[in-house]
């Protein structure tokens, strides 16, 4: 028998937040150290700037056609993703159409980090601990999508609540809430400092021009225009021990029921 364990990411072409995914997977591979573990990216966009670059790194396809060649019997596919959405559903379509799947005895796929209540819950218990500042409001931006799972954001937003984080606030830059309403809430409040915190596995583009950019539009130019002074946050989910505790939960969960 021999074992790999895919892990597969949206992927950055920003180096420093690439380091956020590598923390990531150094945590996955230390909770599976019989398997080989490999690397792929969802987004076509960042293979084909990496590959410009001279850092190539395979499709969901291009690695399990590889893992094949090398006569790999059993491939355990771990994604970074944090929703089931858009991405999510690229993977799984990616391993049921390929052709060669009738060649590993075992193909099986994890979860994204937030798949139902209980990873909303811990999520919020690490946001609480590790992120609300000291003083003034946490905003939150997440990435936001046009599937179903886009609710995971206002779901996030009430399990804070409930968990007793109440100066945290969620936004999306390409979903909803937006930060239009996140601005509608901070002004019912007398908070005058805001600390913006990407809630996405990297500090990639969004995190360095949609939120701390100083573009007039940006979240941070938007909110200091709004008369808040205004911290950024420039690292990732995936640099956070916390939520790479959660991602190792999430593989052993795949391990457990793929047996």
């Amino acid at each position: 028998m021999k074992q790999a364990l895919l892990i597969v990411s949206f992927g950055t072409t920003v180096p420093k937040a690439k380091l956020d995914i590598e923390g990531v997977e150094r945590a996955l591979a230390e909770a599976a150290p019989q398997m080989d573990v490999h690397r792929a990216y969802t987004s076509s966009i960042i293979r084909r700037i990496l590959s410009g670059r001279g850092e190539p790194v395979p499709s969901v396809e291009e690695a399990l056609e590889q893992l094949a060649e090398q006569g790999y019997t059993h491939v355990y596919v771990q994604p970074t993703h944090l929703l089931p959405g858009v991405e999510y559903a690229k993977i799984k379509r990616a391993l049921h159409c390929f052709p060669g799947r009738k060649r590993f005895e075992k193909l099986a796929l994890g979860s994204p980090l937030l798949p139902d209540n209980r990873s909303l819950l811990e999520l919020a218990q690490v946001i609480g601990t590790c992120y609300l500042p000291e003083e003034g409001a946490l905003v939150l931006m997440g990435h936001g999508s046009e599937s179903f799972a886009n609710l995971v954001y206002p779901a996030l937003q009430t399990v804070l609540a409930l968990s007793g984080v109440e100066r945290a606030y969620v936004g999306t830059v390409e979903g909803w809430p937006e930060l239009d309403q996140v601005l509608e809430q901070l002004k019912r409040t007398e908070y005058r400092q805001v600390r913006l915190v990407p809630l996405m596995l990297v500090a990639g583009d969004h995190a360095v021009n949609d939120m701390a950019g100083e573009a007039p539009e940006s979240w941070k130019s938007r909110l200091e225009a709004a008369g808040y002074a205004v911290s950024c946050h420039m690292d990732g989910l995936g640099s956070q021990p916390a939520i790479q505790a959660m991602y190792q939960k999430r593989l052993r969960a795949l391990l457990e029921t793929a047996q």
